[in-house]
């Protein structure tokens, strides 16, 4: 019977990175349930459509739900560009909710600023509403799609590392 080779992970720097936080963390004691679960809502905090914010929320609801702090930041730092990516389809997700039309046009933004600061202040946070109301409908499912992934990706490098030593 032929051995079952694995596929080659490239190893880069931050994948070694990610896999010593990991490991370490599973050596201290935390469980991959607990491990998957810091991961699966770091990783829907991170996609929260207000920029500035995603710290702020790992760190109360890692907090409240004693979750992995070094991890879940880790995690919400690694996808500050799919936060970025992921804020405009909130935004027009939003629309779809109700909220205002956003013009993505950099002039039209600016002279409307410029003519009426408040007013268009307070139409971004209704648009800002808008695009927390997809996100808060999408979080909880990508947060459960990244658990169900994870967790037998964490118990099999566990049970790995107590069979290895």
């Amino acid at each position: 019977m032929q051995a079952r080779v694995e596929p080659e992970v490239p190893r880069t720097n931050l994948w070694r990175r990610a896999q010593a936080l990991v490991l370490a963390q599973l050596r201290q004691g935390a469980t991959p349930h607990r491990l998957a679960l810091s991961v699966a809502i770091a990783s829907a905090l991170a996609l929260f459509p207000v920029l500035g914010t995603t710290t702020v929320l790992c760190l109360a609801l890692g907090s409240a739900l004693k979750l992995n702090h070094p991890l879940m930041q880790f995690v919400n730092y690694l996808l500050s560009g799919l936060q970025l990516l992921a804020l405009v389809p909130l935004l027009k997700a939003g629309e779809w909710l109700g909220a205002p039309h956003l013009s993505l046009s950099l002039p039209e933004l600016q002279a409307r600023f410029s003519e009426a600061p408040w007013a268009s202040l307070r139409e971004f946070g209704v648009i800002a509403l808008g695009g927390i109301g997809a996100w808060a409908v999408a979080a909880p499912l990508w947060a459960l799609l990244v658990y169900a992934l994870l967790r037998p990706l964490l118990e099999r490098g566990a049970n790995r590392r107590a069979t290895d030593g």
